[in-house]
């Protein structure tokens, strides 16, 4: 400020010089003439002219002063308004010829500066925003006075509310599960870090989820409410439970025909291989608990084949209706053993897709069918196209599927009855295979069933170019 002093005080002694030397131009020079004349009026007449003129050049003198001095500085002034007010992008007028130029130019560079630090963090919370919204994982945070400040797109989602609905309400005001309400509660009571996995039923549907607690501390260890984060594992407990259920199953499998054949084998060495009527009809158990431990194995290994990553089929155009009629031949003694019916209604189509497998498939749900149902029932298939689309419905009218089950259909070893798979030497392993098989041919499969009154397999597989 002191070179804007200097050019001001500079200034106001031009102002004040001028008018002390019209001063000293009436008295010293011009009245001294007129007193020697002698003429009064004409005297005070030219010293009124002389003082109006004075006051005409004081004027445009203050007016300079105050657009060189005065201005800058309201400009400045409403430059710094304006950034109280938010708006960086305002600047003040520089000009190096005035004594506030230094001021300005501060005030610009705060300006310039404030902006750069504003555009940064709107840029920060923008990223935040982004991060928090499509995290997987849901997240709500609520504050010191337990009201919800913060939650994302994933809780809203999972619980089914809006931002709305919850921003600003009291966390015992939530429409969640109590399990999962009794954890907040306890996280934001004792403000101390804690992690649960809970279940939840949601419909018909077992839900759960992995949560985690932890206060969140400000400035100077300042409790300013809590955060809680959950996260989705009902598919990775389900994964577990099939993982348990395999190992489980497997070992039952395995340790059936495995006890059968040692208990047998050793009455033999006892001495029952003396009785030749007793050998026959040991040996034939074994025989048979023998190709039922190798068809076990077989089709674990096939099923370890077609759920390895990168598995393809030789897709090549296939015609589906000779695919269904060998399939059949090669079961038909099963229908002839149980004197069932089967019915066709077989349109001309070709698939693309490997036919050898396309055979397994078929087979296998021919199978599926003779197994869970009475003798004497019929047996539909039938072919025809929808769309781009082959479709092959196998329809029973055996035992039904009840709807809680049709998710665990084709997971490996689930049966619908266990006791009637197992004595018809059912591995429980087809069902998985045929969804895999099929996945491979770029087809699904879907299951209607009424408990009591039969299922229809229906699978679509797309047709050869």
């Amino acid at each position: 400020m002191k070179p804007f002093r200097r050019r001001l005080l500079s200034t106001l002694l031009l102002w004040l010089g001028t008018l002390l030397a019209g001063l000293y131009i009436v008295v010293i020079q011009i009245l001294p003439f007129y007193q020697e004349m002698g003429n009064g009026f004409e005297f005070w007449f030219l010293l009124a002219v002389v003082f109006l003129a004075a006051f005409a050049i004081s004027a445009v003198i203050g007016y300079r002063i105050i657009k060189i001095h005065i201005a800058p500085i309201e400009n400045i002034t409403e430059t710094a308004m304006e950034l109280v007010k938010g708006n960086y992008r305002a600047r003040a007028y520089e000009d190096a010829a005035i004594g506030s130029a230094p001021l300005s130019s501060t005030i610009n560079v705060l300006a310039r500066n404030l902006q750069e630090i504003t555009a940064v963090r709107e840029m920060e919370q923008e990223r935040l925003k982004t991060l928090i919204e499509t995290m997987g994982s849901g997240l709500i945070m609520i504050d010191r006075q337990g009201k919800i400040s913060l939650s994302n797109k994933y809780f809203q989602n999972e619980f089914e509310v809006s931002s709305n609905d919850i921003i600003g309400k009291f966390y015992g005001e939530l429409p969640i599960p109590g399990a999962l309400a009794g954890f907040i509660e306890k996280v934001f009571m004792t403000e101390t870090p804690a992690r649960e996995q809970l279940q939840y039923q949601s419909g018909i549907n077992t839900r759960a989820l992995e949560v985690y607690g932890a206060p969140v501390i400000g400035n100077h260890e300042q409790w300013l409410g809590i955060v809680i984060v959950l996260h989705d594992i009902t598919e990775l407990k389900r994964l577990e439970q099939i993982r348990k259920d395999f190992v489980a199953n497997v070992s039952h499998e395995l340790r059936t025909p495995v006890t059968s054949i040692k208990g047998f084998s050793e009455t033999l060495i006892d001495g029952a291989y003396k009785d030749e009527s007793s050998l026959l009809s040991f040996l034939e158990i074994i025989q048979t608990e023998t190709n039922r431990l190798e068809t076990l194995i077989e089709e674990l290994l096939e099923l370890s084949r077609v759920e390895q990553s990168g598995f393809k089929v030789d897709a090549q155009p296939t015609d589906m209706k000779a695919v269904i009629e060998y399939a059949f031949e090669m079961v038909q003694p099963g229908f002839e053993e149980k004197q069932m019916k089967f019915e066709t209604s077989l349109d001309q189509v070709t698939v693309a897709g490997d036919a050898n497998r396309l055979v397994q498939i078929m087979m296998n749900l021919m199978v599926n069918a003779l197994t869970y149902s009475p003798p004497e029932k019929t047996i539909t298939v039938r072919l025809f196209e929808k769309g781009n689309q082959a479709v092959i419905e196998v329809e029973d009218e055996g035992i039904g599927i009840e709807p809680s089950e049709i998710n665990r259909l084709f997971e490996r070893f689930y049966r619908v009855d266990k006791a009637r798979s197992r004595n018809s030497g059912g591995t429980g392993l087809g069902l998985s295979i045929v969804k895999h098989l099929i996945e491979a041919h770029h087809g699904k499969i879907e299951v209607q069933s009424t408990p009591g009154k039969g299922s229809v397999f229906s699978i679509y597989l797309p047709i050869a170019e």
